[in-house]
């Protein structure tokens, strides 16, 4: 399995005919191996500059929620600790508009060379483009390149040249083209620091001063606890779950919370530790090595491909963010429900498994992918509250809140996203539990207040007779809550509701034609 090592890369091929620095704009590529800009640097053989930009300005609601800023702390330390240690290079930190910020720095060093890995979010792209232009108006070198996807959105067309809007014909195509093989760390050397005394009078903040962290209360340790961000952190988590039993098992252990088959690598993919090519290479190296893991392994690089799906259905359709991608859907009859909400988000809702997986958010900053779906469904079809709400709590509880990714998966659970058939599935939140968490292990590690109930009572303390919830120490509405709404009634509004929508993407009309469809569903 790939160990990241400095000293695997090729010196310079290059001798810089202009000698000018060039400046290396670290985004979301928190790496130094296949990262494709930082290459583009080594290749011009000029002294390097390397530059991380905190713009809360150019994203606008999208800026970093609270605990992205907490791992992007600890990731932008890493970083600059790898730099220093392997080439005596210094990360400039700086804050500010991300196209004003490094426009500012090329002019400072008079850069000769300007390189970064494009951002696919639609408020980034035009002044991506702008930035370009001025540098070469400049008389610099400006290239930015695919560092993050495995394949350019622009690029996939079906069959008759448009654009694709369902999953698995997309990935179908997607696979099927070759995957550029992941470029080498840099070799020892390859990054030289401009002279001292440009160095000397470059500023950069400290760390401390971007103000990630929280403090007024420090909520972080159980983050601390769970992960290790960073480049090292994520080859570290790959060569775990690929060589353990998580990758070998994954096709059934991937719906269990109560197992750890998962990846955990969302958040190292969003920030760049880790590059889509390289998990796509190492993923089929370990096929190679042990032919008897493909169907499994091919499960796991599925939902690689289903990261690219966001990120293609984002480009394309940018209104993605904030608004519903079926317009039938525009009508859909939400509810104001503060209370509501306010109980789902502190796992508070009176439903084990619900619980247990926002609980898990707010603790650890991530959430199992069953979890995610049985929690998102809960929000936007038992309480009927829009799924923005739901993707602005998750943007600033998960450490791996993904620009395409979160609001692609809510749009999904909701039913008004692409590929969402059928888009009228209610999951029940109280079967969900004895099917993917059968010992209640799960349940219990998050809700522990119900830790005495058997694993027939859990995941419905409410049956449970009252000399038996005595017993187990348990009062609901005390020491935990009531349901704060039924089930079966929630069930039959949200099914109403449903059928309510005029142009919905089948020929479902009634109340009753929703019913039967969502029964052959379940």
């Amino acid at each position: 399995m790939p160990r990241l090592s400095p000293h695997q890369g090729a010196a310079p091929k290059d001798s810089a005919a202009d000698p000018r620095p060039s400046l290396v704009w670290f985004r979301h590529d928190l790496r130094l191996g296949d990262n494709p800009a930082l290459w583009a640097a080594v290749n011009r053989g000029a002294p390097v500059v390397c530059l991380y930009v905190l713009d809360d300005e150019t994203p606008g609601d999208w800026a970093h929620g609270s605990a992205s800023r907490w791992w992007l702390h600890h990731g932008l330390r890493a970083l600059a600790d790898d730099l220093q240690r392997l080439y005596g290079q210094r990360l400039i930190l700086r804050r500010g508009r991300g196209e004003q910020a490094v426009a500012a720095l090329a002019e400072e060093i008079d850069a000769g060379g300007v390189f970064w890995n494009r951002s696919y979010a639609p408020f980034d792209r035009e002044p991506d483009s702008r930035l370009k232009t001025s540098l070469r108006e400049a008389g610099r070198d400006a290239r930015s390149f695919n560092g993050n996807l495995i394949s350019e959105p622009a690029h996939l067309r079906n069959k008759s040249g448009g654009v694709f809007k369902v999953f698995t014909p997309f990935y179908r195509t997607m696979s099927a083209q070759e995957v550029s093989e992941p470029l080498p760390a840099p070799a020892a050397g390859a990054l030289p620091a401009p002279d001292a005394k440009l160095s000397a009078r470059l500023d950069s903040l400290p760390l401390e001063q971007l103000d990630l962290l929280p403090t007024a209360p420090d909520w972080s340790a159980g983050l601390q606890a769970t992960w290790t961000p960073g480049e090292a952190g994520a080859i570290a988590r790959f060569e775990a779950f690929a060589e353990g039993s998580g990758m070998a098992d994954y096709d059934e252990g991937r719906n269990r919370p109560d197992l750890d088959a998962c990846s955990r690598l969302s958040p190292f993919l969003k920030f760049g530790h880790i590059s889509p090519r390289q998990v796509w290479h190492w993923t089929l190296a370990r096929i190679g090595a042990d032919a008897s893991i493909k169907e499994p392994a091919w499960a796991f690089l599925r939902e690689i491909g289903w990261r690219e799906f966001s990120y293609y259905l984002l480009y394309h359709f940018p209104t993605l963010l904030n608004r519903n991608w079926r317009p039938a859907f525009d009508g859909f009859p939400w509810r104001e429900d503060p209370d509501g909400l306010r109980a789902w988000s502190r796992g508070q809702t009176g439903y084990p498994m619900v619980d247990a997986g926002m609980r898990e958010l707010w603790q650890t900053g991530w959430m199992h992918n069953r979890l995610r779906m049985i929690t998102g469904s809960f929000l936007v079809k038992h309480l009927l509250i829009s799924w923005q709400q739901g993707e602005r709590w998750f943007w600033d509880t998960l450490v791996d809140a993904d620009i395409a990714n979160n609001p692609a998966s809510w749009q999904w659970v909701s039913g008004c996203g692409a590929d969402a058939a059928p888009y009228f599935r209610i999951f029940n939140p109280i079967t969900q539990g004895p099917k993917f968490d059968p010992k209640g292990a799960y349940a219990r590690r998050f809700v522990p207040e119900l830790n005495a109930l058997d694993t027939k009572q859990l995941f419905s303390p409410w049956d449970a007779g009252p000399l038996t919830l005595s017993a187990a120490g348990i009062r609901l509405g005390k020491t935990y809550p009531a349901p704060i709404v039924d089930h079966a009634a929630a069930r039959a509004r949200a099914l109403a509701a449903f059928a309510s929508i005029k142009g919905a993407p089948d020929d479902a009309k009634t109340p009753e034609q929703i019913v039967e469809k969502e029964a052959q569903a379940a």
